[in-house]
């Protein structure tokens, strides 16, 4: 006889003839069962499936439609009753068995659409007997498990919310995609499990990386693209090559960043660049790009004074400075608190034209054509104003960083598009 097989919740349809109901019981042998019936067939539930049951679910209850060849009747019932139920009971997607074998066709499709998302397989046992001398109940369940008609309805719907996921990712929604991800994993069949469990902590490494959490991004990276190329080797989608491709790129930028010891790291500059062009090219949270905008050509200098200068801008002493950048510095960068010396913007870029660094020089002269659009940026909601930005201004101001800067967009850390 086949073993019996463990299951946390099962839903079950039940009609008037209880021995499909008691050959899927002791087949699956639940932890947690929820009948749905009509209410003349409680007694089939308490007087003719119970006392034959050699494994008694832990927890068992019942919802009850009022037509059991109606869909709506049946689907509002269940709407409004297994959810809650599920809840309870602490089961989470995935750990929900869908059995349909005496379902009406109304009661089918209700249970199929409520109970879909907490379920991981679905079963249907065409032909089943009644028990009886020839046909005892443990006969049917053996009959049962050898003929079963079974699938598992997520690994159908795999491919259309992988798309999903892949959109949400796409448009900087990283959180979103690894939720589908990670969704996926847990309700797919067990050889697919691996490769949306990969697919998950690449979609959490670039919302980590998005936030600028470079290390616990690399981190997640690491783990997410090794578990993809094994994930790959058993097959999935076309295309993966190309993406693992672009993701050991990825990591390659970000390993320069978190092994990087120096108190300037001049790659956080191109970093944050990129992050600003991510927003303007989806044309999303342009006040945000262009705070961060400005932010990157000061790391831009701040880097070029550390590195090629040996000059902190957050903690300059007067004297390294040009000789007509002294006294003003004495005068208004002094932070009375800690009695530190901090250039702004537009002092650092004045320091390095003072002594002769062709950033600060081009700087420095083409600052009459510049200032209209830092202005744009400090009258923003987010600068010092009450005006939104408008997109050609971020563009405007996107090109003069890129002009200022010597980057080559190409250079820029590219995150991937997600199409598998």
């Amino acid at each position: 006889m086949s073993a019996p097989i463990s299951t946390k919740a099962l839903l079950l349809a039940i009609q008037a003839d209880p021995a499909p109901a008691i050959a899927i019981m002791q087949h699956l042998n639940p932890d947690m069962v929820c009948f749905f019936l009509h209410e003349s067939h409680k007694p089939v539930v308490e007087s003719q499936i119970h006392p034959v049951l050699s494994h008694m679910p832990q927890r068992w209850d019942w919802i009850l439609t009022p037509s059991p060849e109606s869909f709506s009747a049946c689907h509002k019932a269940l709407a409004q009753g297994l959810g809650p139920l599920l809840t309870t009971w602490n089961v989470v997607p995935g750990e929900l068995v869908i059995d349909l074998t005496s379902a009406t066709t109304g009661m089918a499709s209700a249970m199929m659409l409520a109970g879909f998302p907490f379920s991981t397989k679905v079963f249907l046992f065409p032909g089943n007997q009644p028990p009886s001398a020839e046909h005892p109940a443990a006969e049917t369940a053996k009959r049962s498990a050898q003929s079963e008609a079974s699938e598992n309805p997520w690994d159908e719907e795999a491919p259309r919310i992988r798309r999903e996921a892949c959109f949400h990712f796409n448009h900087g929604s990283y959180e979103a995609a690894a939720r589908s991800f990670h969704t996926l994993e847990h309700q797919v069949s067990g050889g697919l499990k691996p490769f949306y469990r990969a697919l998950a902590d690449v979609a959490q490494a670039y919302g980590l990386w998005d936030q600028l959490l470079y290390r616990a991004a690399w981190e997640k990276l690491k783990g997410g693209t090794k578990a993809l190329e094994l994930a790959s080797v058993w097959g999935g989608p076309p295309g993966m090559d190309r993406l693992i491709k672009v993701l050991k790129g990825n990591l390659i930028f970000l390993e320069r960043i978190v092994l990087d010891s120096k108190d300037i790291k001049s790659a956080v500059a191109i970093d944050l660049l990129a992050w600003a062009k991510r927003r303007g090219d989806r044309g999303r949270d342009l006040e945000a790009a262009t705070q961060v905008l400005l932010r990157a050509l000061e790391a831009f200098a701040q880097s070029r004074l550390f590195t090629q200068y040996h000059l902190k801008s957050w903690d300059v002493n007067p004297e390294q400075l040009p000789e007509d950048l002294r006294d003003i510095c004495r005068r208004q960068y002094l932070n009375e608190i800690d009695g530190k010396y901090r250039l702004p913007l537009q002092a650092q870029f004045q320091a390095l034209a003072g002594i002769g660094d062709p950033l600060g020089q081009r700087f420095v002269t083409d600052w009459p054509k510049m200032k209209s659009l830092f202005d744009a940026a400090e009258h923003a909601l987010l600068g010092y104003g009450f005006e939104p930005i408008k997109p050609e201004r971020f563009h405007q101001l996107y090109d003069l960083v890129i002009k200022l800067s010597g980057v080559a967009p190409v250079d820029l850390p590219e995150f991937p598009s997600l199409n598998v």
